[in-house]
Order: structure tokens, then C-alpha cells, then sequence
């Protein structure tokens, strides 16, 4: 009896997961390509910007140490 339980617990499991998935809207190919652009320019930019403050501040602690 437990068997067939457990049996009805996987198939109902399988078939809300596949009425969940159906659900999903999917994002075109340029929508898609417009975000990595972004993404990947941020992260560019949020680089270049912790690379010039570390310059910055190692430039600081070397000039405040020197005194």
C-alpha cells in the first residue's frame, strides 16, 4: 500500500513541476543579449573604478607611511 502511495507522491510531484515549467516565460534573444551587454559593461566599469581607488589608497598609505 505504501508503495503506491509514494508512487501517486512522485507522479503528482512530476506533473506540478511540469505545470510550474510551462509557466516560465522565456526572454527573446535581444532582450537576452541587451542584458549581458549591460552586465558585462557594469562589471567593466565597477573593475576600472576599485582599480583606480586601490591605486588611490595604496598611493596614500605609501605617501602617509613615508612621512
Amino acid at each position: 500500500m505504501a508503495q503506491s502511495n509514494e508512487n501517486a507522491n512522485k507522479v503528482s510531484w512530476w506533473d506540478g513541476l511540469r505545470a510550474e515549467f510551462n509557466k516560465i516565460i522565456w526572454p527573446d534573444r535581444e532582450s537576452v543579449s541587451k542584458q549581458t551587454v549591460a552586465v558585462v559593461v557594469t562589471s567593466v566599469i565597477v573593475g576600472v573604478l576599485i582599480a583606480f581607488i586601490d591605486t588611490i589608497v595604496k598611493y596614500g598609505i605609501d605617501w602617509f607611511i613615508a612621512l
